[in-house]
């Protein structure tokens, strides 16, 4: 059996935790990410027998039954990912009746997956009804857009294309626009339910004041929709208070979107309105 230690899954992992991190989207122990294995390649590294522990899931999760996840940790800082994803992360397979995840690598001090659990795998079922290729969930609190809740409508529609006015890329890269919930509590089933319902219809999710979830088939394509979202406030915040001069105008959007051949939420450019 090769060592876990070289599995390309957990490799990603701690790579995309420590970028997040440097770029101080997850603060402390903030942000959480989850990411499904394909049992083959489980199976390389570990003995799918060996469950080290039951942990609760906290609701009912047989759509995922049978299937394997590598969860960032509660509590834990991303920052020390790279140098000991033993205790910082977790190997585990959701259990036949989904009341439980069977734990059979990580969490070695005891530990337990991300306190967000419920949301991501609510998401996850969501996302999978849609693109059975989405296998990535990504929470975090990137700094310019979590700005931006403060000082711009949070209506879908207006911020979406807001975002999409400030790179040519955006209405490419997240043609599907971006979701919006109102400010709820964390870590409860009450907002991994709303979550998974807006991921149903977005990859990206936005929490008002407190940060976004992003879904796709990897952790580049993840990392890299997110990335592309927060660049856009970025330049939002940059000259928010300035008079705009230039724009990316809605009939350029569209030839952009046609252009690449990507589905986008015609309802929310302005065309003829």
């Amino acid at each position: 059996m090769k060592d876990i230690l070289t599995a390309p899954f957990l490799i990603e992992m701690c790579k995309t935790t420590a970028n997040m991190y440097r770029l101080g989207w997850d603060e402390r122990n903030g942000g959480n990410v989850s990411y499904l294995i394909p049992e083959e390649e489980v199976k390389e590294y570990l003995d799918v027998k060996k469950v080290i522990r039951r942990i609760p899931t906290g609701f009912k999760a047989e759509a995922l039954a049978g299937k394997y996840f590598i969860v960032t940790g509660t509590g834990k800082y991303f920052k020390n990912v790279e140098s000991d994803p033993e205790t910082n992360l977790g190997v585990l397979r959701i259990s036949e009746d989904g009341e439980a995840a069977e734990l059979l690598w990580g969490y070695k001090d005891g530990g337990r997956f991300t306190s967000e659990f419920p949301a991501h795998m609510m998401s996850h079922i969501a996302r999978l009804a849609k693109d059975p290729e989405n296998r990535v969930v990504m929470h975090c609190h990137p700094t310019n857009l979590l700005a931006m809740n403060y000082v711009h409508e949070l209506s879908e529609a207006k911020l979406t294309h807001t975002l999409w006015e400030m790179c040519t890329e955006c209405i490419v890269v997240f043609p599907d626009g971006v979701g919006v919930l109102p400010w709820m509590l964390c870590g409860t089933n009450e907002i991994g339910e709303a979550t998974a319902k807006k991921m149903e219809e977005f990859r990206v999710v936005v929490w008002a004041l407190h940060g976004v979830y992003g879904a796709g088939k990897t952790m580049d394509e993840t990392f890299g929709l997110i990335e592309t979202v927060e660049k856009a406030a970025e330049i939002y915040m940059l000259t928010a208070h300035l008079p705009r001069i230039n724009t990316i105008r809605d009939e350029d959007m569209v030839r952009l979107a046609e252009f690449f051949k990507v589905k986008y939420r015609k309802d929310f450019l302005n065309l003829g309105k």
